[in-house]
Formats: C-alpha cells, sequence, structure tokens
C-alpha cells in the first residue's frame, strides 16, 4: 500500500510539472536585442515570375521582423540573387562569410534564425537550396550551423526541403521543413503565410502580442491547407518541425513531442516575452532553466538507446525541474 500511495504521489507531482511546464513557457524573460541575429537568404530564382516574388518575400519578411520588439537591425544579414545597398549575394562563399560573420559575435546566449527563401531540389541523397552558382547541400549547411553558438531557429521554406530536417536537428535547435516528405518538391506557398504570420492577429493564438516560432509555425502550416483546400487541390506541401533533435519532426495538429522550446521562442525577439531584464536575479534561473530544456531535448533525443523505465524516471526528475524553476521565473515576473 505504501508503495502504490508512493507511485500515485510521484505520478501526482509528474503531472502538475508538465502542467506548470506548459502554463510558464509564454512567461519567461526575454533575449536581449543585442543577442538575437537574422540570416535571411533569398536564392536564385530561376528567372521569370520568380524574380519578383521571392524579392518580394524577402522585403516583406525583413519589414515584419522590424516591426517586432527585440529586433536588432545591427544583427540582420540579407542575401539576393541581384546584390545592392544592404543585400549581400546569395552564393555559396557569401553563405559562408555571413554565418562566420554572425557567430564571431554570437554567445551561448544568442539566438539566431536563418530563413532560405527559394528553389530547393533532392536527388535521393542529400536536398540542396539553390544559390547563385554552385549549391549548399543540407550537410553543408549543418556544418555551417554547429559552428556557430547558442540557439538556431532554422526554417526552410522551399520544396524538397524536408532531408534538412534530418540532416540539421540538434538538442535545443529549432528546425522547420515546408514539406514533410522527399516526395514533396513542388514549389511552396508556405513563404508567403510565414511573413504574414509575423503581422497576423489571428497568428498570435495565446494573445499576448508576439508570436512565438510555434504559432508561426501552426498558423502558416493552417494557411496553406485551406489555400489547397480553397482550389480544391491535393496539397503537396505539409510542414514539419523538429526541437527535440530526434529529426523526425512534428506536423501541426498532430501528436508529437516536438513544439516545446518553439513555443517560448519568438520570431525577430529571442527567448520569452521582454519584461523582467531589470531583475538580474533572473539570469541564472533563465540560465538553469534554458540548460535543463537541452537537457530534455537530448534525453528525448536518446529515447531508443534507453531503457524504458530509465528514460522515463530521468524525463520525470528533469521536467520536474523544469517545472519548479519556470514557476520561480513566473512568480517573480509577475510579482515585478
Amino acid at each position: 500500500m505504501g508503495l502504490e500511495v508512493a507511485d500515485v504521489k510521484r505520478q501526482q507531482a509528474f503531472g502538475v510539472a508538465v502542467l506548470w511546464v506548459a502554463m510558464t513557457l509564454g512567461g519567461t524573460p526575454a533575449a536581449s536585442a543585442d543577442d538575437y541575429f537574422t540570416l535571411i537568404v533569398v536564392g536564385a530564382s530561376g528567372g521569370g515570375t520568380y524574380v519578383e516574388t521571392y524579392e518580394r518575400w524577402g522585403q516583406d519578411l525583413v519589414s515584419a521582423l522590424r516591426d517586432q520588439g527585440e529586433f536588432s537591425d545591427d544583427h540582420l544579414i540579407l542575401l539576393g540573387e541581384t546584390p545592392g545597398p544592404g543585400v549581400g549575394r546569395a552564393s555559396r562563399e557569401g553563405v559562408t562569410q555571413a554565418l562566420r560573420d554572425l557567430s564571431a559575435q554570437m554567445t551561448a546566449k544568442s539566438v539566431l534564425l536563418v530563413v532560405l527563401m527559394g528553389h530547393g531540389t533532392y536527388d535521393g541523397v542529400d536536398a540542396k537550396f539553390n544559390l547563385v552558382g554552385p549549391d549548399l547541400e543540407s550537410r553543408e549547411w549543418a556544418a555551417l550551423l554547429d559552428a556557430c553558438p547558442g540557439r538556431t531557429v532554422f526554417v526552410n521554406t522551399t520544396a524538397a526541403s524536408y532531408p534538412f530536417v534530418k540532416q540539421l536537428a540538434r538538442p535545443g535547435r529549432i528546425v522547420i521543413a515546408a514539406t514533410a516528405t522527399s516526395a514533396q518538391r513542388y514549389d511552396t506557398v508556405f513563404p508567403e503565410f510565414f511573413v504574414r504570420s509575423l503581422t497576423h492577429e489571428s497568428a498570435d493564438a495565446d494573445r499576448d502580442g508576439r508570436v512565438s516560432v510555434w504559432e508561426a509555425f501552426a498558423y502558416t502550416s493552417e494557411e496553406v491547407r485551406q489555400w489547397y483546400q480553397r482550389r480544391g487541390r491535393l496539397a503537396t506541401e505539409r510542414a514539419i518541425l523538429d526541437d527535440s533533435g530526434d529529426g523526425s519532426g512534428r506536423e501541426a495538429g498532430k501528436d508529437g513531442h516536438d513544439g516545446v522550446i518553439a513555443a517560448r521562442v519568438f520570431v525577430g525577439a529571442g527567448v520569452g516575452p521582454p519584461p523582467t531584464r531589470s531583475d538580474p536575479s533572473l539570469v541564472p534561473l533563465v540560465e538553469h532553466r534554458n540548460d535543463l530544456e537541452n537537457q530534455v531535448a537530448d534525453l528525448r533525443s536518446r529515447r531508443d538507446e534507453l531503457e524504458a523505465a530509465a528514460y522515463k524516471r530521468e524525463l520525470e526528475r528533469l521536467l520536474i525541474e523544469l517545472a519548479r524553476v519556470s514557476h520561480e521565473i513566473r512568480r517573480r515576473t509577475i510579482a515585478g
């Protein structure tokens, strides 16, 4: 009987922990604007109407990001097919240099947003994003991003982007692809709605005044679904998001363990809502919370390597501690 009572209490504590984590994801402090970096790459268009469309998407995304409260224009690099004032060349060399420049300014607390707009291809071995001149394969993008400290939010809005999820997935990293399988190789409408998600009121599902990565992903996914439905067409794209590091990803509206980290990282505005930076006592708590989230992501990525009971015990321990720390941050935030 004693063991049964202990098990019940432990399960109750576990349930409360999960509930507290869910409740407090949206109430944590933000990364400073100085810690947020952005790379937008508008790739080779191939001519025709794509030139104007891709340029418009890129400029609209820049405008939408600039409207975010914590966005730092000084930390933005825009690469395009045609270089000009404020626009570098979207080439293999241009991307490599841009990521090196941003990485040199970043720290472990930094958040890097990378958005690819243009054409994507898949040859059955590796996926590519079309650049001006030689392309970069997904494994090469992975190597470049692995050299960047801090957290990366990588959004590939193109066709054939699914292989990027498996190649780029890391614990704590957020990877979004416009397509959920390698067979989805047609041009996407994902970027149109992704840009819109940053300025459309309905994308802010929790009405906290800001759009998280998860909210942007969920809004875009639904708008894409409706776009095909209105035209009576079979959808040739289904977006997926991975933030657990296991490379499997999850579609919006479907079951899965991805999305926990993406729910508290904000597009163009770092991590968590903006207030509370005036309270220095929150800094170690936020750092501890971030470390715990990374441990949860790493544990989930190794689930198949562990015994079921051991995995459950460790996940339970981490989530209870994460709930405790998140609750304390929320308590101080409200009190402040």
